[in-house]
């Protein structure tokens, strides 16, 4: 396990978590069919370096207990915020 604190994989986590207020920002900004496009776009690039940090992480041999912590951390926080904003869009005639 890695000492240092700001490993590449743990960065990679960070920029998960700096997407969420982007995320956040687009999809009340824009209207909900403008925001889908940029919105689904960030999701995946974000959902991208999931799979990249815990392969670097290995590949590397940095991995550290912070971003161990703060890898589940990250997901849940967009997987989340994406629901809620997904959910806050659905059609008054579809929404319960």
């Amino acid at each position: 396990a890695s000492g240092a604190l700001l490993t590449v994989p743990t960065v990679l986590t960070l920029f998960r978590i700096a997407a969420v207020p982007v995320f956040i920002a687009i999809a009340t900004t824009l209207p909900p069919a403008a925001a889908a496009t940029p919105c689904a776009v960030l999701f995946a690039a974000a959902s991208a370096t999931d799979a990249l940090d815990g392969y670097l992480a290995r590949k590397l041999n940095c991995v550290s207990t912070f971003g161990a912590f703060l890898d589940p951390v990250a997901d849940k926080l967009l997987v989340c915020v994406a629901a809620v904003v997904l959910a806050s869009n659905l059609p008054a005639a579809v929404a319960p």
